[in-house]
């Protein structure tokens, strides 16, 4: 049986949801790509050159594999400042974070549809970290790219936000445009996943209002569901008494217990901009 069947919840299955129109919040100004020059993208090497993955590494599935090894994520200091880039592998490896403090930019989506629900997944089996727990909307790395590397209002984090929706969940960009993600604020964390594999990241928590069609990518996503503020409240009660093994994703439950349910109130009150905080990086 599921995890997700005890929740008691409305499941929607990997083939649902088409919804329509849409619901914003708040814009910001879009920068186009093609205004900034190529001498502003920073030439740092990686920090770490491990190019091979030991036996333990003999199961890891095929699509994953490849990710871990074709992307570079944005390796950062504890003020956000871009210190290199290295691949998703070496970021991800607990020896690197203890050994190194390997920190890279990371970002979390909270996508709302008109109801005011929130668009939870259940993250593929196949994942290297954190496999089959409860987590938001969509989490993931902008890359070391110059679309990625945009510091103005974070288009750049947007912009790899708009590109991982697609990946992971189907969700198409013009369902979700870039001026329509509000960055509320920034978080550092580390989590240890299961001993060898972590998270170290320093992350962009972005809001959204939309309704969107959603086609999740079998690869990176097991289940999704809406949840309403009161059946987000059940769920990690259930995951808090580990019932049938649930479990939520680390950075999900520091968002919730720190700032999910003030910052709700201010999506469905559609004030979402008050709540604005990038200066402040919380350490959490």
């Amino acid at each position: 049986m599921s995890a997700s069947s005890l929740f008691n919840l409305p499941l929607i299955r990997l083939r649902s949801l088409a919804l329509s129109s849409s619901f914003s919040s708040f814009r910001f100004a879009h920068r186009p790509l093609s205004s900034i020059s190529p001498r502003k993208l920073p030439n740092f090497r990686a920090f770490s050159g491990t190019a091979m993955t030991d036996t333990k590494d003999a199961g890891m599935d095929a699509v994953q594999r490849r990710l871990m090894f074709e992307d570079e994520c944005i390796l950062v200091d504890q003020t956000d400042r871009v210190v290199g880039h290295d691949s998703k592998y070496n970021c991800h490896l607990m020896e690197n974070i203890e050994a190194k403090n390997l920190l890279h930019r990371a970002f979390s989506v909270f996508l709302f549809n008109s109801k005011y629900e929130l668009l939870l997944q259940q993250r593929s089996n196949t994942k290297v970290t954190f496999p089959l727990v409860w987590t938001n909307t969509c989490c993931s790395h902008p890359l070391y790219r110059e679309s990625e590397l945009i510091q103005d209002n974070a288009l750049g984090v947007r912009n790899a936000a708009q590109r991982k929706l697609l990946d992971e969940l189907g969700i198409v960009a013009e369902d979700v445009p870039v001026d329509e993600f509000t960055p509320l604020g920034r978080m550092l964390y580390k989590a240890p996943s299961d001993g060898k594999w972590g998270e170290h990241e320093l992350d962009y928590l972005l809001f959204i209002v939309r309704d969107v069609k959603v086609q999740p990518n079998p690869d990176e996503v097991a289940e999704i569901k809406y949840v309403s503020r009161e059946e987000l409240k059940e769920l990690v009660k259930k995951a808090d008494a580990g019932e049938e093994g649930l479990k939520l994703s680390p950075w999900f439950r520091l968002v919730v217990d720190n700032f999910l349910m003030k910052w709700w109130d201010h999506v469905e009150k559609g004030t979402l901009v008050e709540a604005i905080d990038m200066k402040t990086i919380h350490k959490l």
